[in-house]
């Protein structure tokens, strides 16, 4: 599902709601959940499950093509653990999944 698609969803869920308005709404909370994991901060839905940012450490690797070592970077990477009811949702413990 696309940023486009849950956009349309909830736009036939809830038809009382303008179309640009949901979009400002799913903007917002996704502009939320990246300021503050930019921030360094944890993002938990419950349920759902959390966000996190981890850091890499710096470290050796190679280049694939030529096998010469490349100096890679510290950084942080997004990361994403499920929460219970979603883990038992996709493993059937809760009822079906909806497209």
């Amino acid at each position: 599902m696309t940023k486009s698609d849950l956009i349309l969803r909830l736009a036939e869920l809830y038809p009382h709601l303008l179309q640009r308005d949901i979009e400002r709404i799913v903007g917002t909370v996704f502009d939320e959940i990246t300021n503050a994991l930019a921030r360094g901060n944890r993002v938990e839905l419950r349920g759902f499950g959390a966000f996190s940012v981890k850091q890499r450490e710096a470290r050796q690797g190679r280049n694939p093509r030529t096998g010469e070592p490349v100096a890679v970077d510290e950084k942080f990477v997004p990361f994403f653990k499920t929460g219970k009811q979603l883990r038992d949702r996709l493993n059937g413990g809760d009822g079906e999944m909806d497209d």
